[in-house]
C-alpha cells in the first residue's frame, strides 16, 4: 500500500512539475514515441479529436490551417479520445484510416487517450490545469512557441473562425 501511495504521488509531482508541454511524451497513433520537445520553437494547436462526433467535419478546417501555415512553424496535433459519447471507438489503426481516408490529414496525430478522468493523460493534467476539464470533443489549446497555452477555443469555435485564424496567426509571429 505504502508503495502504491508513493507511485501515485510521484505521478502527481512529476505531472505538476511540468513547466511546459515540452515537458511531456506521447505515443504518435503508430505506437512510437513522440517527444514533444520535438516541436519546440513552434505554435502548436492541440486537439481532441473523435470521429463520430457532431464536431468532426472540422478535421477539414484544421487540415487547411495546418496545410497554410506548417511552413511557418504551426503544427496542429490531433489527440484522439473516447471520453465523450463513446464517439472515438475505434483502434489506432481504425482511427489513422478515419483520418486519410476522409479527410486526408497529414498533421500528426497521436494515440488515442483519456483526456478527462482519472486515466487522463499528463498532457491534459497539464493543459486543463488552469482552464478546467474539457466538456466535449474538439477542445483546441493553442499552445506557444514557448510551449505554454496562449488559449484555449471551446468545441464549437470552428478552424474557420475569423478570431481564431487571428489567434494563431499572432502566435506564429
Amino acid at each position: 500500500m505504502k508503495f502504491l501511495v508513493s507511485l501515485f504521488l510521484g505521478g502527481l509531482l512529476t505531472m505538476s512539475a511540468a513547466d511546459n508541454v515540452y515537458d511531456f511524451t506521447m505515443n504518435s497513433i503508430q505506437g512510437k514515441p513522440v517527444a514533444l520537445k520535438d516541436f519546440q520553437g513552434k505554435t502548436v494547436l492541440f486537439v481532441n479529436v473523435a470521429s463520430q462526433c457532431g464536431y468532426t467535419p472540422q478535421y477539414k478546417g484544421l487540415e487547411a490551417l495546418y496545410r497554410k501555415y506548417k511552413d511557418q512553424g504551426f503544427v496542429i496535433v490531433g489527440v484522439p479520445a473516447n471520453n465523450f459519447g463513446a464517439q472515438e471507438p475505434g483502434s489506432n489503426e481504425e482511427i489513422a484510416t478515419f483520418c486519410k481516408r476522409n479527410y486526408d490529414v497529414t498533421f500528426p496525430v497521436m494515440s488515442k487517450v483519456d483526456v478527462k478522468g482519472s486515466a487522463m493523460t499528463p498532457l491534459y493534467g497539464y493543459l486543463t490545469k488552469t482552464g478546467g476539464d474539457i466538456k466535449w470533443n474538439f477542445t483546441k489549446f493553442l499552445v506557444g512557441k514557448n510551449g505554454k497555452v496562449i488559449q484555449r477555443f471551446e468545441s464549437n469555435v470552428a478552424p474557420e473562425d475569423p478570431a481564431f485564424i487571428a489567434a494563431v496567426e499572432k502566435a506564429i509571429k
